[in-house]
């Protein structure tokens, strides 16, 4: 079943020589349940790209569909609340509330969409993400690993259409990164979790289903592993 449909995207930043083309006429669709690799250089197009997929930017041309849904007819309200439900965000700084802690940075999507948090899935969530035991303390008492491990809980509580992860171990040393991959890997197969992952490291990479590769706002390789 196909979850995420992009089709002829664009995004266009300045005019006339000082044009850059930052995402250039991509198309792909991703099945429900596949763990998306993409990667690329600095400068290549696949952030910008991620952020279109996501909601977070308006393209310059181009449609995205994700679980039958165009996104980009949606006005911003309507477009922040399905992203809030749809998309999953992880960020490589982990966009933490300072002020909150562990579980209330988790359940903060429910909280600001109004709907009651499932207790059960919230503590098995929790027992996953290994954070059981911190569930009260804020972000500064965390490591960073630790606080990747929140933002990641944060994308999955609503059980979103896909969870998109923007360079999620970029800011982590090995250990901790190959524990994100892990989590991110397991988030895939344990709750059949849709993730498209933007990374620059190829053996990160490497553990996806699937590698999109970008070069100058374009798809250059698209392959199976």
């Amino acid at each position: 079943m196909e979850i995420l449909k992009v089709e002829n995207l664009q995004k266009t930043y300045g005019r006339g020589e000082n044009q850059i083309h930052a995402v250039d006429g991509i198309s792909f669709s991703v099945e429900k349940g596949e763990f998306v690799a993409i990667v690329g250089s600095s400068g290549s197009g696949k952030s910008t790209l991620l952020h279109l997929l996501g909601g977070v930017d308006r393209p310059s041309g181009g449609k995205v569909y994700i679980d039958g849904k165009d996104i980009y007819s949606l006005n911003n309200d309507k477009l922040a609340i399905f992203r809030r439900r749809q998309v999953g965000l992880v960020y490589q700084f982990y966009n933490l509330i300072p002020i909150l802690n562990v579980e209330e940075n988790i359940t903060l999507p429910c909280r600001l969409d109004g709907v009651k948090v499932e207790d059960e899935r919230l503590h098995e969530l929790l027992e996953t993400l290994g954070l059981s035991e911190r569930v009260k303390h804020l972000p500064n008492e965390l490591s960073g690993g630790q606080q990747q491990r929140v933002s990641i809980g944060r994308a999955l509580i609503n059980n979103p259409a896909i969870v998109l992860a923007d360079e999620p171990t970029g800011n982590l040393d090995s250990k901790a990164s190959e524990e994100i991959l892990d989590l991110l890997k397991l988030s895939n197969k344990k709750y059949k979790q849709t993730v498209i992952m933007i990374t620059h490291d190829l053996e990160l990479a490497a553990a996806a289903d699937r590698i999109i590769t970008i070069d100058d706002g374009q798809i250059v390789k698209d392959e199976r592993n």
